[in-house]
């Protein structure tokens, strides 16, 4: 196969987890350079890459192809921009930027350049988020009403993480991090809603970055996505709730990836590696062609980051399609530009 050099602008949590073991098991990757300021604890798993003490150091002296941005959203711009300069292609994690204009001239830059600009959308790999595709893909709900992506979690005390909780960093808070998911999962599913509303605050108070939000995303033909994501859930809600013209689809949100990986689970190229789900996560509940009602209890299938890689290497050897581009993307920044702005002002605002 032909090999992909490959660098990574950090190794903390993303790259520990979400990078750096499908770099390793996928045949068509080399992960030749890692960037570690002040420590070596790539080393132990991955000996045959280079250590460098910064982006810049890695960019001027790597013999790579492709590098990963995976550093807080604060610097996304400034060292996807210095290695596009550089001639690389890049993959940055999201949130994509911090507001849509750095975006717009990130990817406008990579046009210039002949370069490819991928944000690193992997809940599109997700098990649930999958599943919730396959059965509007059926179409048993009908015409869509209604339908509320959440991702709660229950982290009530501060993490000491100066670029997700100051209120005074641009970028930070739930809304770029965990709504950076949720938007992507809304345009994906519906399209660019033509208008939203936002309420977007801390509930930890004033001295922290916003850890809630709820963003009404308004549809043609009187569809309605609400996007909600706290802090303070110790009860999980469904995930993913749809209700349409013949039914209803509730989904759980069930994939274990990242838990998995956090523990030590070794991705395997071309195959399925996640544990079994032990019991049902979803719900569909519809009236069948003779308008009876039929519920049934259904079961996802096994979601898989590597696929997001494959893809990355099918368009670098093939030139198939490119998961995520940079262009695709800039619509989620315009909806979290345009949530906070909603917020600020307590009004609804047009997007289209």
């Amino acid at each position: 196969m032909q090999l992909i050099k490959t660098g990574l602008c950090a190794f903390g949590m993303s790259g520990k987890i979400f990078h750096a073991p499908f770099l390793k098991e996928h045949p068509g990757f080399f992960l030749s350079s890692i960037v570690e300021r002040s420590k070596e604890e790539s080393k132990e798993k991955y000996p045959d890459a280079t250590i460098y003490s910064s982006v810049e150091e890695m960019l001027e002296k790597a013999d790579i192809e492709l590098v990963i941005v995976n550093t807080p959203v604060q610097t996304h711009f400034e060292y996807t921009r210095m290695a596009l300069e550089a001639g690389k292609n890049v993959i940055v994690e999201k949130p994509f930027t911090v507001n849509v204009s750095e975006a717009e001239e990130l990817v406008k830059f990579a046009e210039e350049k002949g370069l490819f600009l991928s944000v690193y959308q992997n809940r599109r790999f997700d098990r649930d988020y999958l599943q919730v595709q396959k059965i509007m893909s059926e179409g048993k709900l009908g015409t869509l009403k209604e339908a509320e992506i959440r991702f709660d979690r229950f982290r009530t005390e501060p993490s000491g993480k100066n670029h997700k909780e100051n209120p005074e960093a641009t970028g930070s808070g739930s809304l770029h991090d965990l709504g950076a998911h949720l938007v992507d999962q809304a345009v994906q599913y519906f399209g660019f809603p033509e208008k939203l509303f936002a309420d977007v605050f801390s509930m930890k108070g004033r001295a922290y970055a916003n850890d809630y939000f709820e963003i009404i995303l308004y549809y043609p033909d009187q569809l309605r996505v609400r996007l909600k994501s706290s802090v303070f859930t110790k009860e999980a809600h469904y995930a993913y709730s749809l209700h349409g013209k013949n039914g209803s689809f509730l989904q759980q949100r069930t994939d274990n990836q990242e838990n998995e990986l956090a523990a030590g689970a070794i991705p395997v190229y071309g195959q399925d590696w996640t544990l079994p789900l032990k019991e049902a996560d979803g719900i569909l509940n519809f009236l069948n062609e003779h308008s009876e009602t039929e519920r049934v209890l259904t079961s996802s299938e096994p979601g898989n980051y590597m696929n997001y890689y494959q893809n990355i290497y099918e368009h670098i050897v093939f030139g198939y399609y490119l998961p995520s581009p940079g262009g695709e993307v800039i619509q989620n920044m315009k909806i979290i530009d345009a949530a906070m702005e909603s917020s600020r002002e307590s009004r609804i605002v047009q997007l289209t």
